[in-house]
């Protein structure tokens, strides 16, 4: 999801340090959510800037090298399970639960298909 317009953010912002309109009636009036303004509103206040915040790094994956490797030998022994049934066996082998769609990623990054 794209970040709101500089523009919309400036535009609340002006509106919020006019001290006249409170954070859920600017939500309401810009239809945005009451939680956007009031995490804007705090970001102007604490860094004087309203710029979107940028990434800095990318969440850490739930699989280490080493139960990357188990997997490979899950699905080579198991070539015929499904998604869920990958994740119960792995589960089992390394004790760390993931979703079926991190299992469709992680064999996507492992270039085994199905």
């Amino acid at each position: 999801m794209r970040p709101y317009s500089e523009d919309l953010r400036r535009k609340i912002v002006e509106r919020y340090i006019d001290g006249k309109t409170s954070q859920r009636k600017l939500a309401e009036q810009f239809h945005v959510a009451y939680s956007f303004v009031r995490k804007l509103t705090k970001q102007y206040r604490e860094t004087g800037t309203i710029r979107p915040k940028q990434r800095t790094e990318q969440t850490p994956s739930k699989l280490s090298a080493e139960h990357l490797a188990v997997l490979s030998g899950l699905v080579e022994t198991n070539n015929d399970a499904t998604l869920s049934e990958l994740c119960d066996l792995l589960d089992e082998a390394v004790g760390v639960r993931v979703s079926i769609t991190t299992m469709f990623r992680m064999l996507q990054k492992l270039n085994l298909t199905l």
